[in-house]
């Protein structure tokens, strides 16, 4: 076992090996290319609390009301969010948009719904 080799894919299992041009779970017996993880890590999906997948420019919606540090009110169920943007944001927030009545902030995409 090398230190360089990634986990397996599909079990996480650390005790992958190369054979020839691949790379191969003896847990699981899963085969893999490293061109491929590579690619497949670059690719980052984000979805929504349904499921939906996201894209940059989506609206989306607020599934529940949620308290918003350092403001009066709470941010509700139902409350529209135009034009979201997927970053990688602090902790596990993961979009960022301009909410009205709020201002910019980031939000965690298993709060919102896309429409």
């Amino acid at each position: 076992m090398s230190d360089s080799l990634p986990p397996c894919p599909e079990c996480r299992g650390a005790y992958t090996y190369e054979m020839g041009a691949l790379l191969v779970c003896p847990e699981c017996a899963h085969e893999w290319s490293p061109e491929a993880e590579t690619a497949a890590e670059s690719e980052r999906v984000v979805k929504d609390a349904v499921g939906n997948v996201l894209a940059d420019g989506d609206t989306v919606s607020i599934v529940k009301t949620m308290k918003v540090k350092g403001a009066q009110s709470a941010l509700k169920a139902g409350t529209k969010v135009r034009n979201i943007r997927l970053v990688d944001g602090s902790g596990d927030h993961d979009i960022a948009a301009k909410v009205d009545g709020f201002g910019p902030m980031e939000l965690k995409s298993s709060i919102v719904k896309k429409i």
